[in-house]
């Protein structure tokens, strides 16, 4: 008997760009191993949410921590996914799902990562610091931020009249969103193997 897809939740804080990726990479086969079940937001005017409507999924604001874990095992989530979730994940959620939390940071982990590299931010110190290529990176998470072992990477090089915006564009359109839509499939698809 084959085992049931991956069971994915989406966390968000925003537009959600990157979650609109991972919709349309499920949509078009991209990833077949996973489906996501619930998108959750910390912030109640996040679009993202209007977004996960719009495509018939499930959508959550967050009342805290113990609420995020709640929602999680009530509706069985086996991958957490961060797309742009500007709040940093509690040591007990962590802890509940070890390597199968996966995010997308907007630069080539170890450079510009840590605390306080999110967002636009990053951009900024990689056009500050004179770098030639940036990219992005998704990795597991784990309790140090963008700490977690890197799943992929992808670059691209940095042009002369590059603009923090303008780099945060070609990052999320060039890396961002195929990067992503690949490393959910291939853990989901990981996890999908191991029930079987």
């Amino acid at each position: 008997m084959k085992a049931e897809k991956t069971k994915i939740a989406v966390l968000v804080s925003g537009g959600g760009t990157n979650l609109q990726a991972l919709i349309d990479a499920e949509k078009s086969g991209i990833i077949k191993s996973g489906e996501i079940v619930l998108v959750c937001s910390s912030n109640p005017d996040a679009y993202a949410l209007t977004r996960a409507a719009d495509n018939g999924i499930e959508t959550h604001v967050l009342e805290g921590e113990d609420d995020l874990l709640k929602q999680l095992q009530s509706h069985g989530i086996e991958l957490v996914i961060l797309a742009g979730f500007m709040t940093i994940l509690s040591k007990e959620v962590i802890r509940h799902y070890p390597d199968r939390i996966i995010n997308v940071h907007p630069a080539l982990i170890p450079s510009f990562c840590g605390k306080g590299f999110y967002g636009l931010h990053v951009h900024e110190k990689a056009l500050e610091y004179g770098v030639k290529v940036t990219g992005a990176t998704v990795h597991f998470v784990n309790e140090i931020p963008d700490g977690g072992k890197i799943i992929y990477q992808k670059a691209i090089d940095i042009l002369d009249d590059d603009t923090p915006a303008s780099l945060q564009k070609r990052v999320m359109e060039n890396c961002e969103w195929i990067l992503l839509p690949k490393a959910a499939e291939k853990v989901s698809a990981e996890i999908m193997a191991s029930k079987e």
